[in-house]
């Protein structure tokens, strides 16, 4: 029991770390992809090649003055920020990303909690950072923060219902919720889930990104029409924790494609670990280049997507895989 407890410690503390370096990595590599897609440099001054830019930032973010503007609600004003980043931290618990192994004479799983409704706790944490977005644009007392944080709640609520129903084939196919388990079933190449759902592939991708609050769906915060959205009113480290929180999904969404349609950790050559941290990467360039290709939709046109487009195509992937179950 005692060595059960300290090897889960370990893995905590080794995800978690690694899991922090990578948002703060992927800033930096999200500012250097965007300046190369623009024809410009992006950071060059701190470090080589700009390599150190997170660490001044998250320097220049913490001794910045904390401002906290007059009528607010403290407590949920405080409470805002942290609603959006923990829940993107705890997501990782369930996410496996490589074989298990024997140490010490014991199997540890690469994963910190294997358990049968992983993909249920994903969605249940992951629906929480709704909360801190549509608290924080509440509690600011500020009429553009209140507006980007009512717009949020719509939409993250609306995409919410295709994303999971963009999954539901794969949960059919594989014949579980666990996540080991749906790994564990794209063995071989013919077995990964993008060539047997393409269509549940395509719609989890829009629906990941309009849930990321990213272009092309990044009207909760669209700068045009409302200064900044539901963070507005926030300074210094408060202000830094909202994109900690988008980081952090960005790297969790990624996770979970390459978990549920890439094979996971499944790869030739290479330790499985390593396969899964190349798929990933993908992703997260995938989203990076999505942000510097695409304008922003209308409001309008993106409830409209939503419902309209997206919800049918969702249910139709559900039909259309019972049957091909079945026959």
């Amino acid at each position: 029991m005692l060595t059960f407890i300290i090897i889960t410690l370990i893995k905590v503390l080794v995800i978690f770390v690694v899991f922090l370096l990578m948002i703060a990595l992927l800033t930096w590599l999200e500012r250097k992809l965007l300046g190369h897609f623009q024809v410009r440099l992006g950071p060059m001054r701190v470090g080589p090649h700009g390599l150190l830019q997170p660490i001044a930032d998250g320097i220049k973010l913490l001794f910045k003055e904390d401002i906290i503007p007059d009528n607010v609600n403290k407590f949920v004003y405080v409470l805002a920020p942290l609603l959006t980043f923990i829940p993107a931290l705890i997501i990782v618990a369930v996410i496996p990303f490589g074989k298990s192994i024997e140490l010490f004479g014991q199997r540890i799983d690469m994963v910190i909690s294997n358990f049968n409704m992983g993909i249920l706790y994903i969605f249940a944490v992951a629906s929480l950072s709704v909360y801190g977005i549509v608290l924080a644009g509440w509690s600011s007392n500020n009429k553009y923060s209140l507006l980007g944080g009512l717009r949020s709640s719509a939409q993250m609520i609306s995409y919410e219902v295709s994303l999971g129903l963009s999954l539901i084939g794969v949960f059919m196919i594989a014949g579980s919720l666990n996540l080991v388990d749906i790994v564990n079933a794209q063995d071989k190449l013919y077995n990964w889930f993008i060539i047997r759902q393409p269509l549940g592939f395509l719609l989890y991708l829009v629906c990941a990104t309009a849930e990321l609050n990213r272009i092309p769906f990044d009207l909760p915060e669209a700068e045009q029409e409302l200064v900044a959205g539901y963070y507005i009113e926030y300074s210094s480290m408060k202000f830094s924790m909202f994109f900690l929180g988008e980081y952090g999904n960005m790297i969790n969404v990624s996770a979970l494609a390459t978990t549920l349609f890439l094979g996971g950790w499944h790869g030739p050559f290479l330790p499985p670990v390593v396969w899964f941290l190349i798929k990933l990467t993908a992703f997260l360039f995938f989203f990076i280049w999505i942000r510097a290709t695409l304008p922003r939709f209308r409001y309008d046109q993106l409830m409209n997507f939503g419902w309209k487009v997206l919800l049918p195509l969702t249910i139709l992937n559900v039909l259309i895989t019972a049957v091909v179950m079945i026959l």
